[in-house]
């Protein structure tokens, strides 16, 4: 009996506590719901800043390879000159090219347009050769007819010829290598007579500056070819569509 009395003045005290427990909840319940509030804000506004970053990286990161596209485009169509102009790299300077933007790209969808640029660069040579050789065999050339002309090209191409009026460096060219081969051909057919002599030569460097211009034509096809591919192959990738 000695425990009630004591319980009956432990009540108001205990009543006591649970009434500051109680009063004290709805506190605690607004201080966590803006801790909360507080945290969900800044996970927010990061999430929206990384998100930002992330999409500012990757517009600087499309528009640098497009950027890098363009001028790779540039850079092959100097590869399409080269294959008229001796001075300059042909498909070579386009297998480069194609190279340069598949590290860029890692490769993806890329090794159609390379195997193309490497089949027209071994197509090309061939071609430059065997039209070359065979324009020179059908008109009976010697080495020498050959010779000069390698020797008249370099000539006119580097030398006094690319200061004529009209045409410049092409003109040079064309008159170099027929005027090399003539020569040529004309110190090594000494057995013949005058007229047959300068006929033949004159032959000669006419077939080959021919031989050579087809096997030009040829390797300018190839290279353009090899654009298209290139561009087919790539523009939906870095476009769309």
């Amino acid at each position: 009996m000695t425990a009630l009395p004591q319980l009956a003045l432990a009540l108001p005290e205990l009543s006591h506590q649970l009434t500051d427990v109680f009063s004290q909840f709805p506190h605690q319940v607004s201080q966590l719901v803006h801790a909360f509030g507080d945290w969900y804000a800044q996970a927010g506004h990061a999430v929206a800043s990384a998100l930002s970053q992330f999409s500012t990286a990757f517009t600087n990161a499309v528009v640098w390879q497009s950027v890098l596209y363009w001028v790779l485009i540039l850079v092959m169509l100097v590869g399409v000159a080269g294959a008229f102009i001796p001075a300059l790299p042909g498909i070579t300077l386009i297998v480069a090219a194609i190279t340069v933007w598949g590290f860029v790209t890692g490769f993806t969808g890329l090794w159609l347009a390379l195997g193309v640029a490497i089949a027209a660069l071994i197509l090309g040579i061939v071609a430059d050769y065997l039209a070359g050789i065979i324009g020179a065999q059908r008109v009976g050339a010697s080495n020498w007819g050959q010779i000069g002309a390698v020797v008249g090209m370099l000539v006119g191409l580097f030398g006094f010829l690319p200061a004529l009026p009209i045409g410049g460096p092409i003109l040079g060219l064309v008159f170099g290598t027929v005027l090399g081969a003539f020569i040529g051909e004309f110190l090594y057919r000494r057995e013949l007579p005058f007229s047959k002599r300068t006929q033949q030569s004159f032959k000669v460097g006419i077939a080959i500056v021919v031989g050579n211009l087809v096997g030009n034509l040829l390797q300018g096809l190839l290279a353009i070819f090899t654009i298209v591919v290139f561009i087919v192959t790539t523009w939906s990738r870095l476009y769309g569509g």
